[in-house]
């Protein structure tokens, strides 16, 4: 059964109803550094100890995406979501009672990171595969855009809290407003598939068979074991660090300190972080409008080809128009490689196997960008420049640029009989 012409398709209200809640999520996971100051003012902890508990986080939001994957495959994307704004919510809620050091490492730095991994990548990968047969790529845009949004919504709402509550007050209401907000809003209206609502994904067609549910029932699930024996894989895995490695690692680790030695202020570096926040949201979605009409590996390839430049052009900014016009195009391009990465993994390993491999895919961004921000400090105490480090990223990012135009877009979990749909899915029929 499809939407009858006219009517607005379920899917787009299930998009709708997990943007608003990733906003959330995702903005409580990036409030850590809004609560440093006033915790070190309390408690006289050093800015080491506090960053080792941020570091830990980083790390657990990646290391959980394979699991997340595995379980939004396997459970659905809704309890999985439910759980982690569960957990995320608790975590928070208990951040505002800390008293000793291990305290915020076990909330901020475990049930906060756990809550806000069950809530990234993998679920949202999952939510637009099963949903979306078409403008996968404008979805993943979409909800990568609600990730970004999330930092620029959370952070000034947590150190407007903060400023006039206390940060103790701060963490306790934005862990309440989850409870409150983001969990009844799953409740009502996130659905696992489309059959739970008597519909196909939006935009599938009648398959050679007659029915587009032939088509889904011929997906399998393709564990990782396999899918690792298919240099497709691989290449995403591959691509994928280079991204977290030149980002997350990299440029939003050590942007401030590199303009700071280049005689820029705090306020402009934090000002050129705003607009690249502001530009992800842009270029994320745009980035997923550009991979539904022209395919995904070439604007893949290109967004690494782009991003490599852009880091070179970084080394020679020299005053503050040049080094906000570097944070734009840096912005755009920051998480557009989401959407094609993603919808090639879907297309690739089918629908119901994305949420599984798009977490172990997320997990190699994290283990890059773990690894660019400690390289970007290494090669800077041993320089005294942080010149060799960006150059280094500028090389991974043609290097991935030249790996995603060697991907084959070929579909592998099809088989020629047709097999069962997951648990607890009930396909439609005519």
């Amino acid at each position: 059964m499809t939407a009858s012409r006219g009517t607005l398709h379920y899917g787009w209200i299930v998009l709708g109803a997990v943007v608003l809640i990733m906003i959330t999520a995702s903005g409580l996971r990036a409030i850590f550094g809004v609560f440093i100051k006033p915790m070190e003012a309390e408690f006289g902890w050093d800015r080491a100890s506090l960053s080792g508990a941020a570091a830990l986080s980083l790390l657990l939001v990646g290391a959980v995406g394979p699991g997340v994957g595995w379980l939004a495959d396997r459970w659905g994307p809704r309890r999985v979501m439910i759980l982690a704004l569960a957990v995320l919510g608790i975590g928070t809620m208990l951040s505002s009672r800390v008293t000793s050091l291990w305290h915020i490492y076990a909330t901020a730095g475990v049930l906060m990171a756990t809550g806000a991994g069950g809530m990234g990548l993998a679920t949202a990968a999952t939510i637009a595969a099963r949903w979306f047969e078409s403008r996968r790529g404008l979805v993943l845009g979409i909800l990568g855009g609600g990730m970004s949004a999330g930092q620029l919504v959370m952070i000034p709402l947590a150190l407007w809290l903060t400023v006039n509550h206390g940060w103790r007050n701060s963490y306790l209401w934005l862990g309440a407003s989850l409870f409150l907000t983001a969990i009844p809003l799953a409740l009502w209206l996130v659905k696992d598939d489309p059959a739970q609502k008597g519909l196909r994904p939006y935009g599938s067609r009648l398959g050679a068979a007659g029915s587009g549910a032939g088509a889904a029932q011929a997906e399998r699930h393709v564990p990782v074991t396999e899918a690792m024996q298919y240099p497709a894989f691989w290449l995403l895995a591959a691509t994928f660090f280079v991204c977290g490695y030149t980002s997350n690692g990299l440029v939003l680790t050590h942007l401030v300190p590199h303009a700071a030695e280049h005689g820029f202020s705090e306020m402009d570096a934090a000002q050129a972080l705003g607009i690249m926040g502001a530009m992800n949201i842009v270029g994320t979605v745009l980035s997923g409008w550009i991979c539904d009409r022209f395919g995904r590996k070439g604007p893949l390839a290109f967004y690494y080809a782009v991003r490599g430049l852009s880091l070179l052009f970084l080394l020679y900014v020299w005053n503050v128009p040049s080094l906000h016009g570097f944070a734009a195009v840096f912005g755009l391009n920051y998480i557009s490689t989401v959407p094609p990465t993603t919808t090639l993994t879907a297309n690739i390993f089918g629908r119901y196997s994305v949420g599984t491999l798009s977490g172990w895919i997320f997990f190699s961004h994290q283990v890059g960008a773990a690894l660019g921000a400690g390289v970007g400090g290494w090669i800077f105490d041993a320089t005294g420049s942080y010149t060799w480090a960006f150059v280094s990223a500028a090389l991974l990012g043609f290097l991935a640029s030249g790996l995603a135009l060697a991907i084959k877009e070929e579909p592998v979990a099809r088989t020629p009989t047709a097999q069962p749909a997951p648990a607890g899915i009930a396909l439609p029929t005519r």
